[in-house]
């Protein structure tokens, strides 16, 4: 068994118990990689960082208190040496590009296999970035100019919401919205509460910042510039 300083440090944040212990266990199957703390939640993961030092955070990123994708910018803004591999769920195109935006290193769904997940975890360790085979090809048309059609980074939503969202995220306000639509205000307000509930998003902020990681809601003249805050 290698000696822990050459082990690679990991702390798992997954707040399902039997799916956490099972990945404990596969991760320290290997004599190179070493548990150094878990997190059930947003709030239990800076302890979790701070007393682990890991180079590894793997990420769920649905969690009882918020979003792993907003734990997962804080992360590479405030830690920049823990690479974070998310291992979630969600396998839609609207989540996969706000991790990456996020600054995810790496992104596979539950149900790899434990040598992919040991090899993810290598790899990102050493700096590298690594996807499953079906994400990567994925990526290579929404990110590389491909298609990048909002219908289908958020398949939930219907083209009106995707149209409110896309307004909302220019920094238009709820009335300028109703006015480029020609809806009452209501309205705006009834497709933002449904736009909220399917992105699992908390507030206007939220729900603009993943419009914008999918493309949403920047013209060509508005690059550059910035966005505007509307309320």
């Amino acid at each position: 068994m290698q000696s822990e300083e050459n082990q690679v440090r990991v702390v798992i944040v997954e707040d399902h118990p039997l799916f956490r212990e099972g990945l404990r266990s596969a991760l320290e199957s290997a004599d190179d990689v070493h548990v150094v703390g878990e997190a059930r939640t947003l709030a239990e993961l800076p302890g979790a960082v701070a007393a682990g030092r890991p180079q590894v955070v793997v990420m769920d990123l649905s969690l009882p208190d918020g979003s792993g994708i907003e734990a997962t910018r804080r992360l590479a803004e405030e830690q920049p040496g823990a690479a974070v591999l998310v291992l979630t769920m969600a396998d839609d195109d609207g989540t996969l590009l706000a991790a990456l935006h996020a600054g995810a290193r790496g992104y596979l769904v539950k149900g790899a296999g434990r040598e992919e997940v040991l090899h993810a975890v290598r790899t990102v360790a050493a700096g590298g970035a690594v996807f499953g085979p079906d994400v990567a090809t994925r990526i290579a048309a929404l990110v590389t100019g491909g298609p990048r059609r909002a219908e289908r980074v958020f398949p939930a939503l219907t083209s009106r919401e995707v149209e409110v969202l896309d307004l909302v995220a220019r920094g238009y306000d709820n009335r300028r919205v109703s006015r480029e639509l020609f809806v009452a205000e209501k309205t705006v307000r009834n497709h933002l509460t449904h736009i909220f509930e399917k992105l699992d998003v908390a507030s206007r902020a939220e729900a603009v910042a993943r419009a914008r990681d999918a493309g949403l809601g920047v013209t060509g003249d508005e690059e550059g510039r910035g966005g505007g805050g509307g309320s």
